[in-house]
């Protein structure tokens, strides 16, 4: 730091001999350690405390990053993304409850004819997969499920037809 060498030192020491004297000489030096060591604790404090300041400043970014994940839904922003979607199922799914519904079934089975096709009837090959309309509606286990008993329901209907 200084760049001071051994004959720069005996100067030093010689002339703080003469000043001072050989009687109060280490009376001064243990004053100038004190002092000395007084000065590096307080610049050891300072430097803790503003360790402790870059420290907080850190943490409070921290905190408010882990503030803003918590605000974060994934969620809401799937549903919003899918919501398309669930209406392109919705309709389909009420197209499909609309053809399904056989108008004379009774009858079909009790004579054991096929009732006549009409033009406006779907087949069931012209009918969408109904794994393709849940998964278009994007529905939850409970909808999924409720759309199986649906499905069961409808290939009941297109069987009584046939």
């Amino acid at each position: 730091m200084f760049d001071i060498g051994w004959a720069e030192l005996m100067v030093v020491a010689v002339i703080l001999i003469v000043v001072v004297g050989p009687k109060d000489l280490p009376r001064m030096l243990r004053t100038f350690g004190k002092v000395t060591s007084q000065m590096r604790s307080m610049a050891s404090d300072f430097r803790k405390q503003f360790d402790e300041a870059l420290k907080e400043a850190e943490l409070d970014e921290v905190r408010k990053t882990a503030s803003d994940m918590r605000k974060l839904d994934p969620r809401q922003q799937m549903r919003d993304a899918l919501n398309p979607m669930r209406q392109i199922g919705d309709e389909i799914r009420s197209s499909l409850n609309s053809g399904a519904v056989p108008e004379q079934p009774v009858k079909a089975a009790a004579t054991g004819t096929e009732p006549a096709s009409r033009p406006d009837d779907q087949t069931s090959a012209n009918k969408p997969n109904e794994a393709q309309a849940t998964r278009l509606a994007g529905t939850t286990n409970s909808d999924a499920s409720q759309n199986e008993a649906e499905s069961e329901r409808k290939k009941a209907a297109v069987e009584r037809q046939a």
